[in-house]
């Protein structure tokens, strides 16, 4: 949406979103394999005909239940039982929430699939929309772009929520060079449904980058991780300390193992639209032919995940009667001793048949992960893949110098005055620094949304001037700071520019030794005092 709507304003945030959904490493995240085994798009376009034209997201709920067979099929109703009492209000709201199961148009989800799950598109800044055919090119998006990821997710683990930003820029210096904010942040165990609800999450994580929005907006364009710490736990109140580090696609590729799967599945999304083209022509009049909107409804209402909820609901006369027989059951119940052996041994029996679970699901696992290999991964198809495998001749920094932006921003290198001047010096701070505080951040927002020569600027022309001054300090750091003085002809300038230098970094005893060395040269070339500290905003009383 915000790829074709760039007017559209505020922060994205992708939680748990796939972007690239073939990434991943060898023996994980298998959900990747299923294109593979078990057919490209021409499955969900049979699925969406039987529907007649809908395609029933409970197909959806089931294939994402088989990752976890151990928790969907045991182990959340052991949780149940051991308490009933006390967790079932949680676990109908839960299966509730779960079991609302979606429907989409069957032009929707073959566009999901083969833009996203099977083709890939997307993470090659290829997809196009229907009909119009409008080109989702995630470059020129202008808004923040927050990724929230976890190792613990295994429906999209951080291969699957970061590969894209390496697939479609050449390095990171060429997001600093398009003015644009990317934003991540790992956690380190939480589930995928744990990304969106849980508890723990909301506390911590979310929490803080609720309360970072705001000055995420003055960030200066790159790539940052977010670093959320612990700090200090006050009143049973935890405090936080956040800090956004410059990162490079070196950090990205840390989490990869480093085998390259893009043949394979190249070759997959290939043969996926040859699939869906004979499907489209030989079988699919037949099959919209047979199907009514009755025989649609019924599949819909047959499905085995409706029906493991509805055969045990109160819309199935037959339970009518177990619900006065659950009241009784539910008055008398009398909980077992604490010491009572049976217990031991139920949790015993519990365990093995979890283990039990879980061996079987690495074996399924590992099957489709060997036979997806023997399948797509052989020198035959090597030569399948060819026409939609991802060539791309990267752009080094060198050839970006020249390009027509690049070039008129460094033509401007001597030109500007108080905005431009106090922009340069943070973007230099930062790029020595290689990362900025919270606290750094807000007094920064605070500067350019409350200060003059900042506020009266439109946010365009403020994202121009940091656009400009960001080229110039990639490509000339030196330059950039003896042409300072040019920029600032008044001795007032100067004094206001260096002040509010000072001012941003906080207290000198905060400081790294290179942001000390970095003022200090600021001081020299303007021709100002060593670093004192500067408490109150210079620029506020201006």
């Amino acid at each position: 949406m915000v790829a074709t709507n760039l007017d559209l304003a505020g922060p994205i945030i992708l939680n748990g979103s796939p972007v690239t959904p073939t990434s991943g490493n060898i023996g994980e995240n298998t959900l990747r394999y299923m294109a593979g085994l078990f057919g490209g798009a021409w499955i969900t376009m049979f699925l969406s005909d039987l529907g007649g034209g809908i395609f029933d997201g409970a197909h959806l709920v089931q294939n994402f239940e088989t990752l976890n067979p151990e928790r969907q099929l045991f182990m959340k109703y052991v949780e149940l039982f051991r308490d009933v009492d006390a967790a079932s209000e949680a676990f109908l709201k839960a299966e509730k929430w779960w079991g609302g199961f979606c429907l989409m148009r069957g032009d929707e989800i073959r566009w999901i699939v083969e833009h996203l799950f099977v083709g890939n598109r997307l993470a090659h800044n290829k997809a196009y929309g229907e009909p119009d055919r409008r080109h989702f090119d995630l470059k020129k998006i202008r808004a923040p772009i927050i990724i929230f990821a976890s190792h613990g997710d295994n429906v999209t683990p951080p291969q699957q929520a970061l590969n894209w930003i390496p697939e479609i820029y050449d390095n990171e210096e060429e997001i600093r060079l398009l003015g644009q904010h990317i934003i991540y942040m790992v956690h380190n165990d939480v589930g995928h449904l744990g990304t969106f609800v849980s508890s723990r999450v909301i506390n911590k994580e979310y929490n803080e980058v609720a309360s970072t929005l705001e000055a995420i907006e003055a960030l200066l364009p790159g790539l940052y991780e977010m670093r959320i710490t612990d700090i200090q736990e006050d009143a049973g109140h935890k405090s936080y300390s956040v800090e956004l580090i410059e990162r490079t696609f070196e950090n990205i590729r840390e989490f990869n193992d480093g085998h390259d799967d893009g043949g394979p599945f190249a070759a997959v999304a290939r043969v996926s639209e040859l699939q869906a083209q004979i499907y489209h022509t030989v079988a699919r009049p037949f099959v919209q032919a047979a199907v009514t909107d009755i025989s649609a409804d019924a599949s819909r209402m047959f499905h085995p995940k409706r029906l493991e909820r509805s055969l045990l609901s109160s819309q199935n006369p037959i339970m009518v009667g177990y619900k006065s027989i659950s009241e009784q059951v539910r008055n008398s119940r009398a909980n077992a001793a604490a010491e009572n052996p049976f217990l031991a041994a139920e949790a015993l029996y519990f365990k093995a048949v979890e283990q039990a679970i879980v061996v079987m699901r690495d074996w399924r696992d590992m099957g489709y992960e060997l036979a997806f290999h023997m399948i797509w991964n052989n020198p035959w198809q090597r030569y399948f893949d060819n026409p939609h495998e991802a060539y791309r001749k990267g752009t080094t920094l060198d050839d970006m110098r020249w390009q027509p932006d690049i070039a008129n921003a460094l033509r401007r290198i001597a030109i500007g005055g108080l905005a431009d001047a106090i922009i340069r010096m943070v973007v230099l701070l930062v790029s020595d620094r290689g990362g900025i505080r919270r606290d750094r951040l807000a007094r920064w927002s605070r500067v350019l949304t409350e200060d003059e020569p900042f506020r009266s600027l439109s946010a365009d022309h403020l994202a121009e001037i940091t656009r400009v001054q960001t080229a110039i300090v990639t490509f000339e750091p030196e330059q950039a700071i003896e042409t300072l003085p040019l920029l600032l002809t008044e001795p007032r300038q100067r004094q206001l520019a260096y002040a509010a230098a000072c001012y941003i970094p906080g207290s000198r005893a905060e400081m790294s030794s290179s942001t000390v060395a970095m003022l200090q040269r600021f001081a020299d070339v303007l021709g100002q005092p060593s670093i004192v500290d500067v408490i109150e905003d210079p620029l506020a009383v201006t």
